[in-house]
């Protein structure tokens, strides 16, 4: 049993098909066919059904295969500790990140942390927080920036920064008047709203107590804040946005915000990886990257939350 053929394995698991597999590791089907052929004689046990398309593991091969993931992330820790010990900031980090966050916080850390470390490669997916936890654990992604706390199991969170909700509302809307926001004075046909799968819909919802978006007449859930801002902009109405989102607003569009009444509502937003990522060095400059970005008001440390590395 050699590490190349549990790379096969886990690739076959990810793709269910040989051929998608086999260009994933490139090397030709019959190659990857081979070297798993052998494997299964040497366990002594099926690992795929190859009747069933796409192909599934068998009950056994559920169990193999999970252990391999460890065997190979265990295996790769030997060229990740030779690196860190000789300090040699470089390799490959895939991160994913969601949606709410991504369009605001990315552009405010991307360029000055390539520029500092040249040798790392940055691979960024924007998905849902389902979705990143999913391929976290199936290290598909080394990180996630998402927002906690997720009290998942085996799963570290590093909290970096706290975000206030604001109100959002349409030009010469009646709530205007008013200095702060009170949720109970919108109604439900004036709300706008993310799509299901988003967290940040979630949120909202259970500030403002709404199950519907938009007039009567029309139903839009967005997949994105700005696509509901400028529904906002574009139409009557109010939405929720995030402290992040508001940072580049012009003037007259951040006349048209309103804080909470009372305590604001805040999210949470964090690194999140798997308690074994080896990759520690990485994520301490990420993490350091990311919190001297943004507004000082908003970090962590601002709010007694101090994050230690191990």
């Amino acid at each position: 049993m050699t590490i190349q053929q549990l790379e096969y394995l886990i690739a076959v698991d990810k793709h269910r098909h040989f051929g998608h597999a086999a260009e994933s590791c490139f090397v030709t089907q019959p190659t990857l066919s081979a070297q798993l052929s052998k494997l299964e004689r040497d366990l002594g046990v099926i690992l795929f059904d190859r009747s069933k398309m796409p192909v599934i593991p068998t009950e056994m091969g559920v169990h193999i295969i999970k252990q391999a993931k460890k065997v190979v992330s265990e295996s790769k820790g030997i060229f990740e500790l030779v690196a860190d010990m000789k300090g040699d900031i470089s390799g490959v980090i895939k991160l994913g990140i969601i949606p709410t966050l991504a369009p605001y916080l990315l552009h405010l850390f991307i360029r000055n942390f390539l520029e500092k470390y040249p040798h790392v490669k940055l691979e960024v997916q924007e998905m849902v927080t389902e979705d990143v936890v999913k391929k976290l654990k199936n290290d598909e992604l080394d990180l996630g920036i998402i927002v906690t706390p997720l009290d998942e199991a085996g799963i570290v969170e590093k909290p970096m920064f706290y975000e206030k909700f604001f109100a959002y509302l349409s030009k010469d809307h009646p709530l205007l008047d008013e200095s702060f926001f009170q949720p109970e004075k919108v109604i439900k046909e004036d709300f706008w709203v993310l799509q299901q799968g988003h967290c940040f819909r979630d949120q909202v919802l259970n500030l403002c107590d709404q199950s519907l978006s938009g007039p009567k007449n029309f139903h839009y859930e967005s997949g994105s804040l700005e696509g509901l801002k400028n529904m906002v902009n574009r139409y009557k109405g109010v939405t929720l946005l995030p402290e992040l989102a508001t940072l580049e607003l012009s003037e007259e569009e951040k006349s048209r915000l309103r804080p909470f009444d009372g305590v604001s509502p805040t999210r949470e937003v964090s690194i999140i990886l798997n308690r074994s990522f080896l990759k520690q060095k990485l994520v301490e400059l990420l993490y350091k990257e990311i919190t001297d970005s943004i507004p000082k008001h908003m970090t962590s440390k601002a709010h007694g939350k101090i994050v230690r590395f191990k």
